[in-house]
């Protein structure tokens, strides 16, 4: 048996999105928004579905881009970054929840916020870890832990973006792949 080096492969591995950190955190983010819009405001108002559907587009969207990622760097890269800015969106609008209720927003020293940031360390985390913040709490603790872990969760993203940039410019996308393998596969011949 010859020992012949194997071609490169054209789509590399991709999809693996349930093990991203800003996959799990915008699922919670997605989950403790439902619950929250459920307890806090009007099911038939357009806020609510807006609210949801923001939450629902940060968590899918990061999924659809990492399975594109085989082949499309650009097209992950625009996922993640429409992910990023649906929960940009539901961010702000938690922020207005607060004002228009005349409620306090908690700064990052605020001993509450600090408690809600320290639940992200935790090991095996989901929404449960939030569940008394969101579905027990007034609506005040259940909205500033909302826009807590959202800017977790927008950290997250905002760090795969630059890792994402950083490989795109490295490695270039799936048609310089194309090229580079075809390239290989004509100089030895196969």
């Amino acid at each position: 048996m010859t020992n012949q080096k194997e071609p490169p492969k054209l789509i590399p591995p991709h999809g693996g999105y349930r093990e991203l950190q800003s996959y799990q955190m915008a699922e919670i983010v997605y989950d403790a928004t439902v619950v929250f819009c459920n307890r806090f405001i009007d099911r038939r108002s357009r806020t609510h579905d807006q609210m949801v559907q923001a939450a629902r587009s940060g968590k899918q969207n990061i999924a659809e881009g990492s399975m594109a990622s085989g082949t499309s760097k650009k097209f992950e890269l625009k996922l993640i970054g429409v992910a990023r800015a649906s929960l940009e969106e539901l961010l702000l609008d938690f922020q207005d929840y607060l004002r228009q209720k005349e409620l306090p927003l908690w700064g990052k020293e605020h001993s509450k916020a600090k408690e809600v940031r320290g639940l992200c360390y935790r090991k095996n985390r989901s929404y449960m870890t939030y569940k008394p913040y969101i579905e027990t709490s007034s609506p005040e603790i259940a909205a500033n832990t909302m826009i807590c872990v959202i800017h977790q969760a927008n950290y997250l993203l905002d760090q795969q973006l630059r890792v994402l940039e950083k490989e795109f410019l490295k490695e270039g996308g799936f048609t310089e792949r194309l090229y580079r393998t075809r390239s290989q596969m004509r100089k030895s011949g196969k």
